[in-house]
């Protein structure tokens, strides 16, 4: 594994990519750093940083399109699936160079409270708990990005779906909003969404009978719940996906300095889930 982040990390750094990446992160916070905090003279670094968060939506498709889209394109994910590194370490490797260069920009923001405290009042603590929120944040992406990069050859499909994916963790509380809070109208989301793990359970496990027994159990379960307590059905596919919410951890940080553990957990969860899930998706091309 050390071998490969090696070399993934060197190869961003023999490219344009890393160099992009960080350029554009530390222009587009520095700007909003001098004016938020030096001219402006508002003391919270963590404001700037929800801020800037956009700018991290843009750049990190740039910098997960290419992990293994390329690979796949040019066939030399041949000799890392035939070689006798697993396949975790390989994708381990891959991500931990990733994070590495995202982390980069951050290291370089962590001097930004120190310079608002030598003007005046500043909250180190809480500037640095919302630094580390964004690398939680920047953990999750880049998973998301890299797990889209690995069921295509395309570096541009890649990117402009792991764009699209990324915009809508952005609007997630927005889109919320939209979804219907009668209890009938939650049961029919809730099918929905039942029909999304079906499909993902066929997709990764190819076996009928695991597939039908998911959605037998989840197709029984649901009716059997409206039936007896249909009350439980309002508001309920909107709750639950407020708890995904990332831009609620992020504030959570940054404008209430509440250190959300819960919050954490959840991102770094996802994030190990999408790791996870592109193992798997190179594991069966691995012995297809």
């Amino acid at each position: 594994m050390l071998a490969i982040y090696k070399r993934e990390l060197r190869s961003y750094f023999c490219s344009m990519t890393g160099y992009i990446f960080i350029a554009a992160v530390m222009i587009f916070t520095g700007i909003y750093f001098m004016v938020n905090n030096l001219v402006s003279g508002y003391p919270y670094f963590a404001y700037t940083l929800v801020n800037s968060l956009l700018i991290y939506i843009i750049v990190v498709p740039i910098l997960t399109m290419r992990s293994l889209a390329e690979e796949r394109h040019s066939k030399t994910d041949q000799l890392l699936l035939t070689s006798p590194a697993s396949v975790t370490s390989i994708v381990l490797g891959k991500y931990l160079a990733m994070m590495t260069v995202f982390a980069i920009p951050l290291a370089v923001f962590c001097i930004c409270p120190l310079i608002i405290s030598t003007a005046g009042s500043a909250y180190l603590f809480g500037d640095y708990m919302s630094i580390f929120c964004v690398l939680a944040i920047g953990a999750l992406f880049v998973s998301i990005g890299m797990f889209i990069s690995s069921t295509t050859e395309n570096q541009i499909i890649s990117a402009v779906v792991t764009l699209v994916a990324l915009l809508l963790l952005y609007m997630w509380d927005s889109l919320i909003l939209l979804l219907p809070t009668s209890a009938i109208g939650n049961l029919v989301a809730s099918f929905v969404l039942l029909a999304v793990l079906v499909l993902c359970v066929w997709l990764f496990s190819k076996n009928r009978i695991v597939t039908l027994a998911v959605a037998a159990v989840g197709i029984i379960g649901l009716v059997a719940a409206y039936c007896l307590e249909p009350t439980l059905f309002e508001g309920l596919v909107a709750n639950l996906l407020a708890a995904f919410s990332v831009n609620t951890v992020l504030y959570n940080f940054c404008h209430y300095y509440v250190f959300d553990l819960g919050g954490i957990f959840m991102l770094l969860s996802v994030a190990a889930m999408f790791v996870f899930l592109t193992v798997q998706t190179i594991q069966k091309r691995r012995w297809s």
